[in-house]
């Protein structure tokens, strides 16, 4: 899979740039695409230069007129920046941690990793400071295991907004889906911790989660919201709300962002008496109290061995590039 070119103009080394630069930017692409499915092959350099078909000297200059540093140590780079991270994150012993990173010995290991932190693995593992070695292309290791480019796009604070609404939606719709193998009973047990007035269950959750989207549909459309439909509402009744309701309120959401106008007001004709709104804020309401319900959800579903979206954390779904 192609992961995309650096940001920025080429970083020039000390040999002058291949003559055509999308062609060497186009092979550092490939370059770190080989790299991340195969990142602990032991080819030699000239072996490496040779699966993209070039002499080991014109790959080393193609690759360092792009990175900044020419492939042997872009990929030494990404393994000490991997070693580093597996001395954070596991107990796994200095000597194997070195192995896995290309080096024959405690010894060498230990020379590269001072040069590049600044201190020697076993001190950097009791007090470990960044990951990532500064290197002109930007490109890093990625936990657990890949590569990272640099983003060629900034993401606005209103790019995240719509981020975390996507993110709301796709995840309600996996806990619908996953609520079916749960038994009516499972469904309707209390759940302790209530944020709303009355007694929560994984049912009324999920279907409160669907239509708190569909009330806010009704009230910037100023007109009404059946309450009904979420009285012990079915799991047929909750795919077929949230496949109107959901994409209907992200596509009010992409709208406002887009037009700039999260600071404007709308009135909210449902409440008695009616209130006035900015849409900003009414998206920020949806997302603190759907944050909420779906954390006890989640927590519902493991207690019924259901948990494979863990907490639903957002993290990694604004961190992925869109399609």
């Amino acid at each position: 899979m192609r992961l995309g070119n650096p940001v920025g103009d080429p970083v020039g080394g000390s040999e002058a740039a291949p003559a055509d630069g999308s062609a060497a930017a186009d092979t550092f692409a490939d370059f770190v695409d080989h790299l991340a499915e195969a990142l602990d092959e032991t080819d030699s350099a000239e072996e490496l230069a040779a699966r993209f078909h070039f002499s080991r000297f014109h790959f080393d200059r193609m690759i360092r007129s792009v990175a900044g540093e020419p492939p042997q140590a872009f990929r030494r780079r990404i393994l000490l920046e991997r070693a580093a991270y597996r001395m954070v994150t596991t107990r796994a012993p200095l000597i194997d941690i070195a192995v896995e990173a290309g080096y024959g010995s405690h010894e060498a290991f230990t020379r590269a990793f001072t040069r590049a932190y600044g201190v020697a693995p076993a001190a950097w593992r009791k007090a470990p400071g960044r990951i990532r070695i500064p290197a002109p292309s930007n490109v890093h290791f990625h936990p657990p295991g890949s590569l990272r480019l640099p983003s060629r796009d900034k993401v606005s604070p209103m790019d995240l907004m719509t981020r975390m609404v996507e993110h709301h939606i796709w995840l309600t719709g996996e806990m619908v889906r996953l609520a079916s193998r749960l038994t009516d009973q499972q469904l309707d047990a209390p759940i302790g911790v209530d944020v709303d007035d009355d007694e929560q269950t994984i049912r009324s959750l999920l279907s409160r989660l669907i239509g708190q989207m569909g009330m806010w549909n009704a009230a910037v459309a100023m007109r009404d919201y059946d309450w009904s439909v979420e009285e012990h509402e079915s799991l047929s009744s909750m795919r077929e709300r949230l496949a109107a309701e959901g994409p209907a309120f992200l596509t009010q959401v992409r709208d406002v962002v887009e037009q700039d106008r999260l600071d404007d007001t709308f009135v909210d004709a449902l409440c008695e008496p009616a209130e006035v709104f900015t849409y900003g804020g009414m998206i920020a309401h949806v997302l603190t109290f759907a944050a909420h319900r779906r954390t006890l959800v989640a927590l519902s579903f493991a207690k019924h061995g259901v948990e494979e979206l863990g907490w639903g954390d957002p993290m990694v779904w604004v961190a992925t590039p869109t399609a």
